[in-house]
């Protein structure tokens, strides 16, 4: 593409790659991570949610041919902003509430000579109702779920978008180590929750979403509550914090007072399992074998792992994307993935984001230090 207002920052070659090896005359992103993959910027606010809503009358897409320029379908509220920060310079304009998207698509592909072509398409994220709209519109073309083929281009990141999470991670950290020092016993799950999102908008933030919950309260993402800390209780966290719609991901503790032996004897049985599965993590390992050494390590240690998954790749828009290490999976991990590990018991909760080498892990979210909790006296 010549002559864009900004550099793409993609893995494009492995995209055109993984479409010739499935066929794939263009695809079509719907969803808000390939939407904002593709296009190269993240929508905030109110538009951001209608890229989380599939029946959306005023949804957008990207039309991304193997061959030629691709092309934006938005309607005229979210035209602006791809205008000035897209790299897709191409743009179909349909009016919303009154045309629907997938007619302007249906309009588009044969325009562009795809009528009759082999096109991917989310197959979650495009309602029943569109998929016979656009079957209708373009009865010879051949219309292919693409959900699978676009984590695996994803799943790859390019040295730019590793960049893009060290930035959102570094200012995660700060928020963390800026937030912490100024909580104290007597103030609630609320207060340390609004203090840790503001300083994540304060920062630049697109956005911020994540929980926190004190050793206290059992059920987690219930929402952040007016439980009272207490001294001797232990605040976990886990918030995603997105700049340009990439995430910075981590998860620490905070102790409300001097440790008791035993809170640090477990901290540190947490951490050396979950340094020991990030350890795991190099190109050639079987996710689902890493996931049960996790649970096996914690098993050892005298622990009950209950979670779904000990980790999960990171990309942008929703931070949780495939590779999903989980039990059983026979993905294969890759030079180039960001993953985030995050093996944990309860409230005790570390979490970093590391991208894989040729020679192992390299940390990331490096800027706070996990060896032991964050103590407030």
């Amino acid at each position: 593409m010549a002559d864009t207002k900004r550099d793409i920052f993609i893995n494009v070659d492995r995209l055109n790659r993984i479409l010739d090896e499935n066929g794939l005359d263009a695809v079509v992103a719907r969803s808000g991570r390939n939407f904002t993959y593709l296009s190269g910027f993240a929508y905030p606010g109110t538009l951001a949610r209608l890229l989380d809503l599939p029946d959306s009358d005023r949804g957008v897409m990207v039309l991304w041919p193997r061959k030629g320029e691709p092309v934006l379908i938005v309607n005229g509220t979210a035209a602006g902003l791809a205008a000035r920060d897209s790299w897709v310079e191409r743009q179909v304009i349909y009016e919303g509430y009154v045309e629907s998207p997938y007619k302007r698509l249906g309009e588009l592909l044969h325009d562009e000579g795809l009528a009759a072509a082999r096109v991917g398409f989310e197959r979650d994220y495009v309602s029943a109702r569109d998929w016979a709209l656009l079957a209708e519109a373009a009865p010879k073309m051949d219309m292919v779920d693409c959900t699978a083929i676009m984590d695996q281009v994803r799943w790859i990141k390019t040295p730019a978008e590793v960049a893009k999470f060290k930035e959102g991670a570094d200012l995660l950290d700060d928020v963390y180590l800026d937030v912490f020092p100024g909580l104290k016993p007597g103030d609630t799950e609320r207060l340390a929750h609004s203090r840790i999102i503001a300083g994540c908008l304060e920062r630049g933030c697109n956005w911020a979403h994540g929980i926190l919950n004190s050793s206290s309260n059992t059920i987690p993402y219930a929402g952040e509550s007016g439980v009272v800390f207490q001294t001797g209780d232990v605040m976990r966290t886990d918030y995603v914090a997105y700049l340009d719609g990439y995430p910075g991901h981590q998860s620490r503790n905070l102790i409300f007072g001097e440790p008791s032996q035993q809170q640090r004897d477990e901290y540190r049985s947490i951490r050396d399992v979950y340094r020991a599965t990030i350890e795991r993590c190099v190109p050639g390992a079987r996710v689902g074998d890493i996931y049960d050494f996790a649970v096996e390590a914690f098993t050892s240690d005298g622990w009950k792992f209950e979670s779904l998954l000990v980790g999960h790749s990171v990309g942008s828009w929703w931070h949780q994307q495939e590779p999903i290490l989980r039990k059983g999976s026979d993905i294969v991990l890759e030079e180039g993935m960001v993953l985030a590990l995050e093996p944990h018991i309860g409230h005790w909760h570390i979490q970093d984001m590391v991208v894989l080498r040729a020679d192992g892990p390299e940390l990331i979210s490096d800027k706070m230090s996990t060896d032991e909790p964050f103590i407030v006296a």
